[in-house]
């Protein structure tokens, strides 16, 4: 009986932490009403329900707002949609507080599992956001590793944190640091979440502390690390943790333009872009409270009313305005009636008018300060500018420029001043990506022309020339599948590249967007695949032959007819690969990468074909190129693929509608092209030039059966061996194209991933 009062004491003893340390996510400010819709269920238990969220149609904003109440057991529960997403708190200041699983992994003390581990998954919709400030990983135990990983922005993330100890006097109350208890942070933008435990050596410590080790994310100022974590948390199955909520994806002026799908509904509400997700969100204005998603959901507050809301001297001379107040003195006194200020003073001051006329000549004398001040400041901002121009080659592109003036894709020098107003001061909501290579605003020109304005992190003060040169060689490119590099900006710190916008998103999102995949059917596929390929080819057999470096889907963009668009023919040179940068870049292309490169770090002509094939798998399979959710060894999308070419098993691995509607036939001829792209010797692979032939007789062929004929012929031997390398001439010499043979002096353009 005495050892189980100590459990229960020490459950109890967890729960009065989680309690005390709850942070308030009231959804409205105190004692004001929360504003719902008329015969609208506004509480489930004590959890209360505020719009745009709802348990009917008739009740939320939309879809993604419903909420189910599961009352039995004399119990009432509120979970997201109809999901185990479990619901203790709504804010309207954009924030939920929901109950996550905590995964567990338990050993006896000859290191046998003695329970299934037990893995944590979340995954929330577009509109919801892991809040990546509140919330920590955190790991307990004793040689224990977790791993969260999931979608970051698009693309997958992985941090892992381990903990580890030899005695119970190793631990420290509330010590994280990796004695015990490991805690790190998730990057911002997560909207999904995968929590996995592996326990290794030195069992008898694990058999000691009860067995057990645990993961989970768990809301920072609710949870505390106590060393009787190590054998408490076995009663305790889910942890608070704190999730952003957005209305839709666009941004505030993307929103406004569609009145009727518009969330902010009050006349006295405002729209913000939120810190951490995507979309935007309402508030009331200063001076009103309330639901702002509701037409008549803000209503003026009464600072008379509430001593701390008002600085008046007397209350009695408060009067209430809409939005504001204001303070007057009683007959016989005259200033501003507020505490801090003039106050009230009886009858008019002596001093009155030698203080006015003394205040009127500040008053000069500041602005007068002000206009000297904004002039020396324009000085200084036309000066660095101008010493940013020279530092960034400046002068060499102005030359250079003149030599070309005939051409008609002459680069365009944009200056700082015209890129500010094209994106109303690099202001947030023109933010349309970032990464480790720094942040790309969307933009309009005077002329109307949009575009896409790629800002940097640093500079390498090395590779100007280098960069320069680039810039002059890429302008140049005129091809309907490349996104146009139109000119630059070198006026700032770090130079600005300006490209055509491209409106349609990257071939990552209509790959991997289940929404998207259906209207991306294998004809569109393989003509986006041959267009890439004819792009490469173009480059690769170019008088100075231009390794892009970054080949993914994610730096191929579509317009509205489903065209390819290459991007990312920029400065490479330009971002030097630091230690943070390297870490993204991984995270970025990870599963694109020549392993050759990776082993002798040389780039050639080759390190593109490797990664155009992996292109290719996606555009088959659909899969995403690293997945943790398959076998180790297949993880990596090219080995899966080799994997199943080799096990004669292709078809169980195509993506659905491709398997529908592709010709078989067809279908294993581009695996074979793609196979061939994937060898680990780059010497085995073909040139690009002939993947693009290949690819272009393919589609050709689906169009012109008359041509396929004698198309299959041609390859009717290499299908036979089963190789497309050995029909494709690989070891191709370079006599079709003029420069240098070694990578160190190829023009190598890329800007480190994304858009």
């Amino acid at each position: 009986m005495g050892f189980l009062q100590i459990q229960l004491m020490n459950l109890l003893a967890i729960l009065v932490i989680i309690a005390s340390s709850k942070s308030s996510l009231s959804a409205t400010p105190p004692n004001f009403p929360i504003a719902l819709k008329p015969n609208c269920v506004d509480h489930c238990g004590n959890i209360s329900i505020p719009y745009p969220f709802g348990t009917t149609k008739e009740c939320y904003q939309s879809p993604d707002f419903l909420v189910t109440c599961d009352q039995t057991f004399n119990q009432s529960k509120l979970f997201l949609w109809n999901s185990n997403i479990e619901i203790t708190d709504i804010s309207l200041d954009g924030q939920l507080r929901v109950l996550q699983f905590i995964a567990s992994d338990c050993y006896d003390r000859n290191g046998i599992r003695v329970l299934p581990r037990n893995d944590s998954r979340v995954k929330m919709s577009r509109f919801l956001t892991v809040n990546n400030t509140a919330n920590k990983f955190t790991v307990i135990g004793n040689n224990a590793l977790g791993l969260i990983h999931g979608q970051w922005l698009g693309r997958n993330y992985t941090r892992s944190c381990f903990a580890t100890c030899y005695s119970k006097d190793d631990l420290t109350e509330g010590s994280c640091a990796g004695l015990g208890c490991c805690q790190t942070s998730i990057p911002e933008q997560v909207s999904e979440v995968n929590i996995t435990l592996d326990s290794f050596q030195n069992f008898s410590n694990v058999w000691l502390f009860k067995q057990c080790n645990y993961a989970f994310l768990v809301e920072e100022s609710a949870f505390r690390f106590s060393p009787e974590n190590l054998t408490n948390l076995r009663y305790v199955t889910k942890l608070p943790m704190v999730v952003d909520w957005a209305i839709g994806n666009g941004t505030c002026e993307e929103a406004r333009m569609n009145a009727s799908s518009y969330a902010c509904k009050n006349v006295n509400s405002k729209c913000y872009k939120p810190g951490n997700g995507y979309g935007y969100r309402c508030s009331c204005s200063e001076g009103y409270q309330g639901n702002p998603y509701l037409i008549d959901g803000c209503q003026d507050v009464n600072e008379c009313e509430d001593l701390h809301l008002n600085n008046c001297t007397d209350i009695k001379h408060c009067e209430n305005t809409k939005g504001s107040f204001q303070c007057a003195c009683p007959k016989g006194y005259h200033g501003d009636g507020r505490k801090g200020g003039r106050g009230c003073i009886r009858g008019e001051s002596l001093a009155f008018k030698p203080v006015a006329g003394i205040s009127s000549g500040i008053i000069v004398l500041l602005v007068v300060a002000c206009w000297l001040h904004l002039g020396l400041k324009r000085r200084r901002q036309t000066k660095m500018r101008q010493m940013f121009f020279l530092q960034n080659g400046g002068m060499l592109l102005q030359e250079k420029i003149s030599r070309r003036e005939r051409s008609s894709n002459t680069t365009t020098i944009f200056s700082e001043l015209e890129l500010q107003n094209a994106t109303n001061n690099f202001d947030n909501n023109m933010i349309i990506g970032k990464g480790g290579f720094g942040i790309v605003y969307k933009g309009f020109l005077p002329d109307n022309r949009i575009v896409a304005i790629k800002k940097s992190k640093e500079v390498d003060p090395n590779q100007i020339e280098q960069f320069i040169n680039e810039v002059i060689v890429v302008s140049q490119i005129n091809h309907r599948n490349v996104v146009k590099l139109l000119g630059c900006c070198l006026e700032t710190q770090v130079p600005l590249l300006v490209y055509d916008f491209i409106n349609n998103g990257t071939l990552f999102e209509h790959i991997h967007n289940k929404a998207k995949a259906c209207f991306l059917p294998w004809e569109t596929r393989l003509k986006i695949a041959a267009e890439t390929a004819n792009v490469l080819a173009l480059h690769s057999a170019a008088s100075t032959p231009i390794i892009h470096r970054d080949v993914k889907s994610a730096n191929i963009l579509l317009d509205h007819t489903l065209t390819a668009k290459v991007s990312d023919f920029g400065a490479s040179r330009l971002v030097p690969l630091d230690q943070t940068q390297m870490c993204t870049l991984v995270h970025g292309t990870l599963g694109y990468l020549d392993p050759e490169y990776m082993l002798t770090n040389q780039l050639t002509e080759k390190s593109d074909v490797y990664s155009f094939g992996v292109v290719v798998v996606e555009l088959l399979t659909g899969k995403e190129v690293v997945s943790f959710n398959r076998p180790e060894k297949e993880r990596g999308l090219a080995n899966l693929f080799l994997s199943a070419m080799k096990e004669d098993r292709l078809f169980e691995i195509l993506e659905e509608n491709v398997m529908r509607e592709g010709n078989k036939k067809q279908l294993i001829k581009v695996a074979m092209v793609a196979k061939s792209c994937l060898h680990v010797k780059g010497d085995d692979r073909p040139s690009m030039k002939k993947v693009a032939m290949e690819l272009q007789g393919l589609m050709l062929g689906e169009k012109h059966p008359w041509v396929q004929r004698g198309h299959d012929e041609e390859v009717k031997g290499f299908l036979l061996e089963g190789e497309f390398s050995g029909a494709i001439n690989v070891g191709e010499d370079n006599s079709t194209s003029i420069g240098f043979d070694s990578a160190k002096d190829h023009v190598i353009l890329s800007m480190g991933g994304g858009r």
